[in-house]
């Protein structure tokens, strides 16, 4: 183990609440479709890429019309973020300082551009992460994404944190292990990850 790369939602801070706000805001105001989005609705829903959460969260629209939605709710986010962000799990803003001492820390998400950059200056944690990948800057999968972060930063055997069935399936695309955070957004079979916490602070001993 050289390094570990996390993922966010779900896993080091919840933004449903903000996230959810913003796209209300965005949609109601400059859009045709007549939905709420709940923070409970956006559960099932993060981790994925941008395209794919609105194709679920607008099912019977057209390509274009999500790919719409998608952007003006992104960019309604984007405005949100710069004041407003998630909210961290208990132990993180203290453990990750522990485990940068002993391990270089990177983050691999399904984001846009400007997501990792947001949550790292709102949570006050950018002096800890190497370096970070989005799904805005690969279009790739997950793994696809991992793999080029591990090629960037010559990591040859990192373990991923993550808390959904997507990231233990990214990490077996990338052929890495997986800890599951289990206090996040999903539920993983036992059989598809290498160790699982329950809450943050564990990851010392993991």
């Amino acid at each position: 183990m050289d390094s570990i790369i996390f993922d966010i939602d779900g896993t080091l801070w919840d933004s449903r609440e903000v996230v959810a706000k913003a796209w209300n805001r965005a949609l109601l105001t400059h859009s045709t479709c007549n939905i709420e989005i709940s923070p409970s609705r956006l559960t099932s829903l993060f981790g994925k890429p941008m395209p794919e959460i609105f194709a679920a969260l607008l099912p019977g629209f057209s390509e274009k019309e999500y790919a719409d939605a998608a952007a003006i709710c992104y960019e309604a986010q984007t405005e949100a973020m710069k004041t407003e962000g998630g909210v961290l799990y208990p132990g993180v803003a203290e453990t990750i300082p522990l485990l940068a001492k002993k391990y270089p820390l990177y983050i691999v998400s399904n984001c846009q551009c400007g997501y990792i950059e947001d949550f790292l200056r709102l949570s006050g944690l950018s002096s800890y992460f190497r370096g970070w990948l989005c799904y805005g800057d690969t279009k790739k999968s997950k793994g696809q994404t991992i793999l080029a972060l591990m090629k960037r930063y010559q990591l040859h055997s990192p373990v991923y944190l993550g808390d959904i069935m997507g990231d233990a399936l990214a990490c077996y695309e990338a052929r890495i292990p997986f800890i599951y955070a289990s206090y996040g957004f999903g539920d993983v079979d036992e059989s598809c990850y290498a160790k699982k916490i329950t809450k943050f602070p564990e990851m010392l001993e993991a």
